[in-house]
């Protein structure tokens, strides 16, 4: 029989803004694919409920609080992760936020707290688990970026120069790590319905809007985010490095 080449069995996966939306999905997603899971959040009592749910799966699970923004902070997560699981062979850097503002208002704090959290601890992540998969000589790193890398909107100024800026870092350390046998790609959503925002989306004129932005004129679910990260995270995507997977119903190419 032919092996599954998106089995994850034996696999530890790292994924950042676990708890909710997208990490949540893309976290059970991996579990069920076979890779054992750590639950990162800044909140402990999150991070605690998702590890329990995933461990109940027959995987194993660990969730540590962690502010993603604070380089300390990543250190001492990615080296407790390492020290409890024994190894990390997938990171799903998944955590980030945006301040929908025009352009004319934002402040400094604003530009901090995007960028902050969207690209410099996105690197800092990858660095500090980087060097662990250098060291193992294989391993496999996810960004999640945003289509909104690629394309623009108004009032989001600062997440679009985040996203784009982490879609380019992508390549560059792609460019470096691929001789010690780790691959970086990014997958960037379009939009996507989750638990957060589908209250928003069941207003018919709001569903409208979006929807006409969409070549597939329908909005994506959170399975076809996770269908993107697992294909990246196996043994599938092992000549794939560098790439910016965009699963957004065709909203780049309007």
């Amino acid at each position: 029989m032919q092996k599954n080449r998106f089995d994850l069995t034996g696999k530890v996966a790292i994924v950042t803004g676990g708890t909710k939306g997208l990490g949540y999905g893309m976290a059970k997603g991996l579990a069920e694919a076979g890779a054992d899971i750590v639950i990162v959040s800044r909140t402990p009592a999150d991070c605690e409920r998702v590890a329990a749910e995933i461990a109940a799966t027959g995987r194993r699970s660990i969730g540590i609080p962690t502010d993603v923004s604070k380089l300390d902070s990543i250190n001492k997560m990615v080296e407790l992760a390492a020290e409890k699981m024994g190894k990390i062979d997938i990171l799903v850097n998944n955590a980030g936020t945006a301040v929908t503002k025009p352009s004319l208002d934002l402040t400094e704090e604003d530009w901090d707290y995007v960028v902050d959290l969207n690209l410099k601890g996105q690197f800092f992540i990858a660095q500090a688990v980087g060097r662990l998969m250098k060291e193992q000589k294989s391993g496999s790193i996810i960004n999640i970026a945003s289509v909104f890398g690629v394309i623009v909107d108004k009032n989001v100024l600062p997440y679009h120069a985040s996203k784009a800026g982490l879609i380019h870092m992508t390549k560059a350390l792609a460019s470096e790590w691929a001789r010690y046998n780790i691959r970086v790609n990014a997958v960037s959503p379009g939009y996507v319905i989750t638990p957060m925002n589908e209250k928003e989306f069941s207003d018919p004129k709001v569903m409208d809007h979006f929807v006409k932005k969409i070549p597939q004129r329908h909005l994506g679910q959170v399975d076809d985010i996770v269908g993107a990260v697992v294909y990246m995270a196996s043994d599938a995507a092992r000549y794939t490095t560098g790439s910016n997977l965009l699963v957004d119903g065709g909203m780049n190419i309007l």
